[in-house]
């Protein structure tokens, strides 16, 4: 071998060595012989270095995976000795580094996946007889076996088969069939007997191999006879390690696999039952004396499997009418919820989150039950009571720098909302009265009670929301008792005073529920100021948290939306309390604000919603309206200015960013209107139009372009639904700055808006189309045209969306009665036009623009291709129309299992159909006599196609035109 090569796999090694070593690599595993050399190496030990042992691994590694079938029957047999001589070497040698004995393991499983089926059907018998129990060898022995169950069996990783093609993978899920089926035949009982042994041996004197051992048979009983396992000799065995310290864990985790196993149902319920038996003597069952939590943890996990496979055998029996069985089943499983109860109240969350799956689905067996008996209903009560006890935040969590350990928290406290949605469907009024024993108590002492209580009693209220669900959030209508007992609890939520506890955990948890149930204030809205008081002063928006500020001024624009009707009385003291919140933050330099910009947007909606739902003269709203935002204009004059003048990057982006969120806010107030009608009532037209005046000149600024183009874009889109017509004589001079120096993303972005104007307004921007048209269409061929680096996928990205915008755009064109639009745009233009959409149809791999292409194409035969069309179509449609309509679906990269390119397919065939509709018997002639002949169709399918062509069901030609592809592509 290269020695200096070889020096270039030490991790000290520099570039040009490691260089070296990496083309060697390469050298190595392309040679014919190479690998023979490294084969020589570990058969013999040359090396010391692991690094070079694991490259010797690697390159027979790489021959056996891609190079197997060219070997000579000889070459296969080395390899064989090579594994089979290093193994032995191991029996006596210092043992190997661990990511050695992993290569190995994996070159090991490889071997035995290509050859076990054929040339090396005794492949376990002879690493057996070499290793017996020799310890080095027998872990070498079970790292193979976890290889083989990585490479065969297990469904968790990512296996060739899910990166090859599909008839690829259904290769090699066969194989691993195969596989199975003849480990089955010829050494399951073996290697059972083997582990049995291993386990035996080693159990006081090699703890790591026997973990190892349980492993794997927990990876395997999966597909094996579980008689070989479920027995008293392997069983007791495995209880056994139950009891020592070092192997429980694992212990739990193979019985769990064993649990697991897919049985006749009565055989699983007897086979959980005498587990249950022999752990419950054995004192398991008393978790209270247990100290261990990453034991109690794989034991929870142990009784969450053995409840759930006695929830699958009960509905299995219950379906089939087994009502022996079913009960017995029944009772097996209500014998375990005690212990169960016990695993969901532990104090460690993750023993708890570890039963909550069998808890679930308890209640689901109880759910279907014709009546519950006094016990039953006691169950429900406990885990209610566990539920409870466990959404209660602990004293470590950190609501001001949440991390992993709170995000788990969060996660386990959504499967305690589910356990508790399943409880209300069960009984709900259990339910109701738990929540409102503890919410009544808490909230009678909430001054001296710690945070965690008060926020899960006002939690367990806003979950009832959910849980005992209503039509539109209408709580407080309809079932008495329902209404009464959440009217109740809002009452004191709003009167006790609670909102001002000093956390942000509990002041989160209020204004939430008060949103929640924003409706109870209909029915009871002499509640509303002292809540609108509580959103408005340091409880709420003025809080000395950001997240509680952040998250409250949403929930005061959402409960503002809500009760509209009702704020009458206090719009003007509201606006005046927010109007510094509505302030233009300045970027300037240690300048903090109570809301970010992003939060601001909310407060000038519900400004918004305010003025325009007030009962007001229109005067008055119009007044109103323009004291909201003529500051914004003001401001946004002197900071475009200052933009301008600015030559500071990070400057200008601060000041391009509050210049897009002062247009975001004109557009927030605007969402208070639902159309112009709106608009006009309340006199607020004008006001509107002079923000689109201020905001223009934005658009031809030459700095940070993209965020204000796309900010008085958005503008725009909103003014079309608020000032409808008034809007057009704005967008002319808006396309024009638009369009000038613009990138794909703007150019993406500016055509919705073009289609939108088009689509509301059709021949009243018409000359306006026809003067913007072909500039747009140039500005865009333009921008496709431009050379990018071959791997940049954003601009490929970037260009994709661009050309499905421009189509978009001929679509909304032809399908709006616009089309004298293209027509008047003169041949050459129009020409260069229909090219693209061919070009679109058939050249680009992107079945979403191909099929608005085809749509396109329809539509522009119905237009143009009759009798008194467009002069010259007809040509246009034998030349170029009818060869996209068959060239496009037999590109390779036309995927007919792909269910949007049959969408595509199915607009070709629409295409084919307008044709003949408009060109009748010509068109049949052409494609008898030139077209499909020219294609070398032969002269039965030609015959064929023609005449489901020809029948008015256009489903039946759509089937066939599928059909017709896929022979001809085969």
């Amino acid at each position: 071998m290269d020695e200096h090569a070889l020096l270039g796999l030490s991790p000290n090694a520099d570039a040009t060595y490691r260089q070296r070593a990496l083309v060697y690599f390469e050298q190595l595993k392309e040679s014919h012989d190479g690998w023979q050399v490294c084969a020589e190496a570990l058969m013999k030990g040359l090396y010391s270095d692991d690094h070079v042992k694991f490259f010797c691994f690697q390159v027979l590694e790489h021959q056996i995976k891609f190079r197997h079938a060219e070997l000579s029957a000889v070459q296969q047999q080395l390899i064989r000795e090579t594994l089979m001589k290093w193994l032995q070497s191991q029996l006596t040698a210092p043992p190997e580094k661990a990511f050695i004995r992993n290569k190995a393991a994996q070159v090991f499983a490889l071997a035995f996946i290509t050859e076990y089926l054929t040339q090396w059907p005794k492949f376990f018998f002879d690493i057996l007889t070499v290793i017996g129990l020799n310890p080095r060898g027998v872990d070498l022995y079970l790292r193979t076996l976890m290889a083989i169950d990585a490479e065969v069996v297990d469904r968790d990783i990512l296996h060739s088969s899910e990166l090859l093609s599909l008839s690829d993978g259904l290769q090699e899920t066969r194989r691993n069939a195969l596989i199975k089926d003849a480990m089955r035949e010829r050494c399951i009982p073996s290697l059972v007997e083997s582990w049995y042994q291993i386990l035996h041996t080693f159990q006081q004197s090699h703890f790591e191999l026997t973990c190892q051992c349980l492993e794997v048979v927990g990876a395997f009983v999966s597909w094996i006879d579980l008689s070989l396992i479920a027995n008293d000799r392997f069983v007791n065995l495995l209880l056994s390690h139950m009891s020592v310290e070092v192997l429980r864990e694992e212990a739990c985790d193979c019985l769990f696999e064993i649990v697991n196993k897919g049985m006749d149902p009565v055989d699983k319920t007897k086979l959980v039952e005498s587990l249950c038996l022999v752990l419950q003597n054995a004192g398991f069952f008393n978790v209270d004396q247990e100290e261990d939590v990453d034991f109690l943890a794989k034991f929870s996990k142990l009784v969450n499997g053995m409840g759930q496979a006695l929830v699958v055998s009960w509905t299995k029996l219950a379906k089939t009418g087994d009502l022996k069985s079913s009960q017995e089943t029944l009772q097996a499983l209500e014998s375990k919820v005690q212990l169960t109860l016990c695993l969901l109240a532990h104090e460690d969350d993750d023993i708890s989150a570890n039963i909550v799956g069998f808890c679930y689905d308890y209640l689901h067996v109880l759910k279907q039950l014709p009546g519950l008996t006094d016990q039953q209903k006691s169950n429900v009560e406990a885990i209610m009571v566990a539920v409870i006890k466990k959404l209660t935040y602990d004293d470590e969590y950190n609501f001001e720098n949440e991390g992993e350990h709170e995000a788990m928290f969060v996660e386990y406290r959504k499967q305690l909302k589910l356990l508790l949605d399943r409880l209300a469907q069960v009984s709900p009024e259990l339910l109701l009265d738990a929540v409102r024993r503890v919410f009544t108590t808490t909230m009678q002492n909430w001054r001296t009670a710690p945070f965690m209580e008060v926020e899960v009693a006002i939690r367990l209220l806003y979950m009832m929301g959910e849980a005992l669900p209503a039509s539109q959030g209408a709580h407080f209508t309809g079932d008495v008792a329902k209404t009464s007992a959440l009217q109740d609890m809002m009452r004191t939520l709003v009167t006790c005073g609670v909102s001002e506890y000093q956390h942000t955990s509990v002041t989160l948890e209020f204004f939430e529920t008060v949103v929640r149930y924003d409706k109870f204030f209909i029915v009871e809205p002499l509640h509303i100021p002292s809540v609108l008081m509580a959103f408005l002063d340091r409880r709420g928006v003025r809080n000395d948290s950001p997240k509680v500020r952040s998250r409250v001024a949403y929930l005061l624009s959402r409960y503002i939306k809500t009760l509209h009707k009702h704020m009458n009385s206090y719009i003007e003291d509201i606006l005046n309390r927010i109007q510094d919140l509505l302030e233009l933050s300045p970027p300037e330099n240690g300048y903090l604000t109570l809301l970010t910009g992003d939060d601001q947007l909310f407060v000038f909606e519900t400004a918004g919603v305010l003025i325009v739902n007030s009962e007001c003269t229109a005067d008055r709203k119009q007044a109103l309206m323009r004291s909201l935002l003529m500051p914004l204009m003001e401001r946004f004059k002197i900071l475009l200015n200052k933009l301008l003048q600015e030559q500071d990057e990070e400057r200008q982006a601060a000041l391009a960013d509050c210049l897009n969120h002062a247009v975001g806010f004109a557009s927030r107030t605007s969402k208070a209107f639902s159309n112009k009608q709106t608009v006009k009532q309340c006199g607020c037209s004008e006001v509107y139009r002079d923000c689109l005046q201020t905001f223009m000149p934005a658009l031809s600024c030459p700095v940070q372009k993209e965020l204000l183009r796309s900010g008085v874009r958005t503008f725009l889109h909103r003014m079309i639904i608020c000032l409808e017509e008034e809007v057009l004589p704005f967008i002319p001079a808006a396309s024009e700055r638009m369009l000038k120096d613009c990138e794909a993303k703007d150019l993406q972005e500016f055509i919705p808006l073009i289609n939108q104007i088009t689509a509301k307004f059709k021949g009243q921007v018409s000359p306006f189309l026809q003067q913007v048209f072909m500039p747009l269409v140039q500005a865009i061929f333009q921008v496709l045209a431009r050379p990018a680096e071959e791997n940049d996928q954003t601009a490929a990205l970037e260009k994709q969306m661009l050309r499905r915008s421009y189509f978009v755009f001929i679509q909304t064109i032809s399908g709006s009665s616009m089309h004298e639009i293209m027509t008047n745009q003169g041949p050459e233009n129009i020409e260069q036009v229909l090219f693209t959409i061919i070009q679109g149809a058939v050249d680009f791999p992107d079945p979403i623009a191909q099929k608005t292409c085809f749509t396109i194409l329809s539509k522009l035969v119905e237009l143009w291709g009759g009798k008194d069309g467009l002069v010259g179509f007809p040509d246009f449609i034998y030349k170029h129309i009818v060869p996209a309509c068959f060239v496009a679906p037999l590109k390779p990269t036309f995927d007919l299992s792909d269910a949007q390119t049959i969408l595509t397919l199915s607009e070709c065939a629409l295409t084919l159909k307008m044709i003949h509709l408009k060109r009748g018997p010509e068109f049949i002639q052409y494609l008898q006599q030139e077209y499909l002949p020219s294609l070398q169709v032969s002269p039965d399918i030609t015959q064929e196609l023609c005449q489901v062509l020809q029948q008015p069901d256009l489903k039946v030609f759509k089937n066939y035109i599928k059909v017709f592809f896929q022979r001809a592509k085969m």
